[in-house]
């Protein structure tokens, strides 16, 4: 097979290590705002902000560059009841008989449980969906590769993008999620992957106090 042209790259920006460092320590105190919200405004969002954060999740590395995934964005208020309705279904059925004992304890510090409202109440609920397998235009299927690890890089950098254009979000996953390809006509060969809710928090939102891991416990340097 012949191998692709390769051009510069010339969008590579160097900085000295002061700079770097200051980049860095800013970035790490934008994500460390961050945090996963369960109560959402109804207000509007711009939908050039949505679709801008997406172009931004399209960026991600992947196996091949195939680009195994596909964002289903929903508004229709509509779906998003059908969408809630069907969830709420499969949380019930966790918390009541499929979760083991030992899971349920872990999260009822959390004080989740299978009412989500926050299903219908935000602006947008993003399908992310992670294809097995492309189409191309004559029907032929073509194999992807590394799919989970693709997808869930581009997820990390849609939520990272989000944020950073103000927004809050929440991922949400209902097992199993194949109502999601019903109600959303999407075909077999994609999986649900997560269901990404976003929007502006609630005036009265409130999150857990938590506190992630240090670094010298999530970090071993080898030198």
């Amino acid at each position: 097979m012949r191998r692709l042209p390769q051009e510069p790259y010339d969008a590579y920006i160097e900085y000295p290590p002061d700079e770097m460092l200051r980049r860095a320590q800013g970035f790490l105190a934008e994500v460390q705002r961050r945090r996963t919200v369960r109560q959402f405004s109804s207000r509007a969002v711009p939908r050039q902000v949505i679709e801008t954060c997406l172009a931004a999740a399209g960026t991600a590395p992947n196996g091949a560059n195939l680009q195994p995934w596909h964002f289903a964005v929903v508004s229709d208020p509509e779906l998003k009841r059908q969408i809630r309705q069907e969830a709420e279904k499969e949380e019930q059925e966790f918390y009541t008989h499929r979760a083991p004992q030992e899971w349920l304890e872990a999260l009822a510090p959390l004080g989740t449980d299978a009412a989500k409202p926050f299903l219908e109440t935000a602006p947008y609920l993003i399908a992310i969906f992670a294809q097995s397998y492309g189409v191309l235009p004559d029907g032929r299927k073509v194999k992807h590769y590394y799919v989970s690890e693709s997808v869930g890089i581009a997820t990390g950098i849609l939520i990272t993008a989000l944020h950073f254009a103000g927004l809050a979000t929440l991922t949400h996953t209902p097992s199993p999620m194949g109502f999601l390809n019903t109600i959303l006509g999407r075909p077999e060969y994609e999986r649900p992957f997560l269901l990404l809710v976003t929007g502006y928090p609630a005036e009265e939102a409130t999150v857990p106090a938590i506190l992630k891991k240090p670094l010298d416990e999530i970090v071993t340097f080898y030198e």
